[in-house]
């Protein structure tokens, strides 16, 4: 059975350079146990590993997993930060090193694209370069710098992207406010911030009517949907009670948790089961989080393995091949 992983990460060391000296609230601590981390502030975002950075490790580690090929994106903090030049200047060399590893590997690596959303035009421009160069879809961190993805400014962005009809997947970082919230300990800001973040951004996307104005793109919820398939009850009930005058969206809040994408990272089959009960099979697709230090390729396919053939074949390959259209 083909497997095609949707939500896998890659750096570059010219990138992580660039953070490290133009970064702005962004620095690298090192943690008790001796790695480097990437900070916001005092907030922990991303801790780097060997694999982000290795192709060859890659293709090792998909073979030995036994997946046929990743969708691979930068991760958080992505581009969004150093000013204009800055952030152009590392989507080009994120969107280029995995142009040049799509080259290598054509049979096993596709990618998302990263784009300076917070320059509009900058990031269409960016947009339309990366489609040539191959990418099958464009990824986006769940808030921009702090602004809501559905902020008018970024309008332009979405009717491109939208325009392709392309998948776009929203990755979570640490939401705005994390430090008042007191998640700075424990890795509070990635188990629980990171689920908040997700969450938020969907969420505003369907009370806001994004989906109607945008129907063409297949957004991409990551992990599970943060907790979205748990609120579907608030969800209907706030919808019930809402003001006419204030309603924006054209149908019922389940119609459009059923309308987009999720991938399988939920680290336990529970969750992955119940994402299903609400969503269904058809809208699930395998992500494993490799290589970051919580990667799951384990889960994934021990978990995927629980659904039945008919489902896991749909959650591990099907789904993918339809919404990316290889």
């Amino acid at each position: 059975m083909t497997v095609i992983d949707v939500h896998t990460h890659m750096f570059t060391t010219k990138w992580l350079e660039l953070l490290k000296q133009k970064g702005g609230m962004y620095n690298i601590q090192t943690r008790p146990d001796g790695q480097q981390e990437i900070f916001r502030g005092n907030t922990p975002v991303v801790l780097p590993q060997k694999g982000h950075f290795n192709w060859e490790l890659r293709i090792e580690h998909m073979d030995k997993a036994g997946i046929d090929v990743s969708v691979v994106s930068l991760t958080c903090p992505n581009v969004y930060w150093g000013g204009e030049e800055v952030s152009c200047q590392a989507a080009r060399e994120a969107n280029d090193n995995v142009a040049e590893a799509q080259g290598r590997y054509p049979d096993r690596i596709r990618w998302f694209a990263s784009l300076p959303w917070e320059y509009p035009q900058r990031a269409v421009e960016e947009l339309e370069r990366s489609c040539a160069k191959g990418a099958v879809g464009v990824m986006v961190l769940a808030n921009v710098a702090g602004k809501s993805l559905t902020d008018p400014m970024f309008a332009p962005v979405w009717a491109a992207i939208d325009k392709r009809a392309l998948p776009v997947l929203v990755h979570p970082t640490d939401p705005p406010g994390v430090d008042m919230m007191d998640m700075t300990k424990f890795d509070l800001s990635w188990s629980v911030g990171f689920m908040f973040d997700t969450t938020l951004a969907i969420t505003r996307m369907i009370f806001e009517g994004f989906f109607d104005q945008y129907p063409n793109m297949k957004v991409i919820a990551s992990h599970g949907g943060g907790t979205l398939p748990y609120l579907v009850g608030r969800f209907e009930k706030g919808d019930e009670v809402e003001l006419a005058s204030r309603r924006q969206m054209k149908r019922k809040p389940t119609d459009y948790l059923r309308h987009i994408y999720y991938d399988s990272i939920t680290y336990d089959v529970r969750s992955l089961k119940y994402l299903i009960e609400i969503v269904g099979d058809d809208h699930v697709m395998f992500g494993t989080d490799w290589p970051h230090w919580v990667h799951d390729t384990k889960g994934a396919f021990a978990n995927t393995a629980q659904l039945g053939h008919a489902s896991m074949k749909k959650v591990r390959s099907a789904n993918a091949q339809r919404v990316f259209e290889f």
